[in-house]
């Protein structure tokens, strides 16, 4: 991951007051090299690269509740995913985690944010993978980071963490090896609090 901002930062408009709702967001293409093509000129399934990002919110260091491609809102309501994008196609972000912040519930103290290669490829085949986060409520990105290369196949990428005063937002930028959210859990452990 290549820093597009600071690394850890409470989360604060310029004007002091304190976001209450943020949407991370995830873009990539798919490496041209990676794709298989048919003598017809059509992608043969499966040389896609399908990308998926997710939520997981921890009371300390108890899972509380995940948000991803198959659980799009949390029970509560608080943290909603827009949907599974199966191919990275089309420009800007292809997948939307949104934090209602003032919704969370009060035993969530850290939300972490972690993307993972369900097609099994490594990150040194995605082109172009961002991940962002941004105010919805005035619509300013608060941080861009650049997913870098490598042979992992997931990434943790950043994380919320409540504070008495805010909620910080921690960039993490370090490889997981998983292909589900399920996969992912047992090693994000270490990001914890």
């Amino acid at each position: 991951m290549r820093k597009g901002t600071r690394l850890s930062f409470p989360l604060q408009n310029p004007d002091g007051t304190l976001p209450e709702h943020v949407a991370v967001s995830l873009g990539w293409d798919p490496s041209e090299e990676s794709l298989l093509v048919d003598f017809d000129g059509t992608v043969v399934p499966g040389s896609r690269i399908d990308l998926n990002s997710a939520a997981l919110l921890f009371a300390g260091d108890v899972l509380a509740d995940a948000v991803y491609h198959e659980q799009l809102v949390s029970r509560d309501g608080s943290v909603a995913h827009s949907g599974d994008s199966p191919t990275g196609d089309g420009a800007g972000d292809n997948e939307v985690i949104t934090v209602d912040l003032a919704r969370l519930p009060p035993e969530v103290t850290t939300v972490v944010f972690l993307v993972t290669c369900y097609s099994g490829q490594s990150f040194a085949q995605i082109d172009n993978a961002y991940y962002r986060l941004l105010d919805t409520t005035s619509g300013a990105e608060i941080t861009r980071y650049l997913l870098s290369g490598g042979p992992h196949t997931g990434l943790a990428m950043g994380k919320l963490v409540r504070t008495p005063q805010c909620w910080y937002f921690v960039g993490i930028g370090e490889g997981i090896y998983a292909h589900h959210v399920a996969e992912a859990v047992p090693q994000v452990a270490r990001f914890l609090p």
